[in-house]
């Protein structure tokens, strides 16, 4: 598992990208449509993503496969159903406080 993002879930894009962007001088690295945008942060591979997508603030760690990640740990409380996303696809789970994490995996 690697660190790859904070997913920070959004009604209003356009205004988080605003503060992120322009008031904390973060630079955006990728945009997909109309619902994310992503910030470098700075001295770090880690990106701070902004989404319209449902789900909790939490940190996203990249794996090879998800499927093989859940049938690996098929204990746990899926909290975001698996989902396709560019790419790849993404699930969402729990942590025993209740705290959002989530597995995802992408082609390179």
């Amino acid at each position: 598992m690697k660190p790859a993002f904070v997913f920070v879930p959004t009604r209003d894009l356009a205004a988080l990208a605003t503060f992120y962007g322009e008031t904390l001088h973060l630079e955006e690295a990728w945009r997909e449509a109309d619902d994310t945008v992503a910030f470098a942060l700075p001295d770090s591979e880690l990106q701070l993503m902004v989404s319209t997508s449902p789900g909790e603030q939490g940190p996203m760690y990249q794996v090879d496969s998800v499927t093989v990640w859940m049938g690996e740990h098929s204990g746990l409380e899926v909290v975001v159903p698996l989902q396709e996303i560019p790419g790849g696809a993404v699930v969402g789970y729990a942590d025993p406080a209740g705290n959002a994490f989530y597995i995802f995996d992408q082609a390179e």
